[in-house]
């Protein structure tokens, strides 16, 4: 899956900017693609308002 970031994280948890440093993701318009795990789609899930995310063969 392709993970971007679209929104800017000041303003959210230390949780949520924590979740996104662990995508890899640094700042807004990088985007990571990531293997379809558990664990990636959870991570997904917790920042989904600050991502856009994009299925990839």
């Amino acid at each position: 899956m392709r993970v971007t970031q679209t929104r800017s994280t000041i303003g959210g948890t230390q949780g949520q900017r924590n979740t996104v440093r662990s995508l890899g993701l640094k700042r807004i318009g990088d985007t990571v693609v990531k293997e379809d795990r558990p664990e990636i789609r959870g991570m997904v899930i917790t920042v989904a308002h600050l991502v856009h995310v994009e299925e990839v063969d």
